[in-house]
């Protein structure tokens, strides 16, 4: 909702072999899982295509987002900067789940975060070198359980611990069908417990008009924003409207350091 691709020269193919060494080893990582699932980092393009057929039949088909992909395929620019986690069922090699990585060094790459075209994210720029974005995150809808969203968050924390990373930040979605109302009430209700410090607030670039909507409709906070707090994240400040998918998205923030103890062993092992 997160241009250089190839190696030139001779000099740069062992950084690549310690590339592929440590993809590697974050692969071995993911490979603790329940039985019936499994967990894993794109390898090649149809690996990336299934994750992106995934994410269209989610978002688009799902959700009614405007999406720019083609033949069924959710593409954006991201894309190719990104790593792919996927989530399969091991009886049909199904993707099931899937979430995508912008690693500081890809970002650069890409010409920043995908989050700083929704937000101005200057007050985070001194952390941009120990911080990984995600996104795209998604879930067949036969899935839709525990399970495979702690099997995807558990293979993003070993990814994080891999590469030693300390933060990580990415948009938490709200539908906006029923005009705002609902994001407002929840950004409301979520404030007052789990707003950033000033220092690492970010601003919408084209906010949710808040103040003008009902603020006090009673709501239930999304799976995916719920899990991220309880692990110990940030709402980093007012919701921004994003029009392609029609939602408002908070820009959350999750410092390693900071999970809730009672998760950490769990998914930092």
């Amino acid at each position: 909702m997160f241009d250089n691709k190839t190696a030139q020269q001779q000099d740069q193919q062992a950084s690549n072999q310690n590339s592929n060494q440590t993809s590697s080893q974050t692969s071995n990582q993911l490979n603790n899982q329940p039985r019936g699932l499994s967990i894993s980092l794109a390898r090649n393009p149809a690996e990336v295509a299934e994750a992106q057929r995934l994410r269209y039949k989610v978002f688009a088909e799902e959700m009614g987002a405007q999406l720019s992909g083609r033949g069924g395929l959710d593409i954006d620019g991201f894309d190719e900067f990104c790593e792919h986690l996927l989530v399969r069922e091991t009886a049909t090699n199904q993707v099931i789940g899937t979430y995508r990585i912008l690693s500081p060094e890809k970002a650069n790459e890409a010409g920043g975060y995908y989050s700083a075209g929704e937000f101005d994210l200057t007050r985070l720029s001194h952390l941009f070198k120990s911080t990984v974005e995600v996104g795209r995150a998604c879930v067949h809808q036969n899935y839709r359980n525990g399970g495979t969203i702690a099997m995807l968050w558990a293979g993003l924390a070993k990814y994080m611990q891999t590469h030693n990373y300390e933060y990580m930040i990415g948009c938490g979605s709200v539908p906006i069908n029923d005009g705002g109302h609902m994001a407002a009430s929840l950004y409301n209700k979520l404030k007052a417990d789990y707003l950033s410090p000033p220092e690492y607030r970010v601003f919408p670039r084209t906010a949710l008009p808040i103040h003008a909507l009902n603020q006090d409709v009673q709501v239930i906070c999304p799976p995916l924003i719920k899990g991220y707090l309880r692990l110990g994240a940030y709402i980093c400040g007012e919701p921004a409207w994003d029009a392609h998918f029609n939602t408002a998205d908070m820009l959350v923030m999750l410092p390693l350091s900071k999970i809730n103890g009672r998760y950490a062993s769990h998914f930092l092992k």
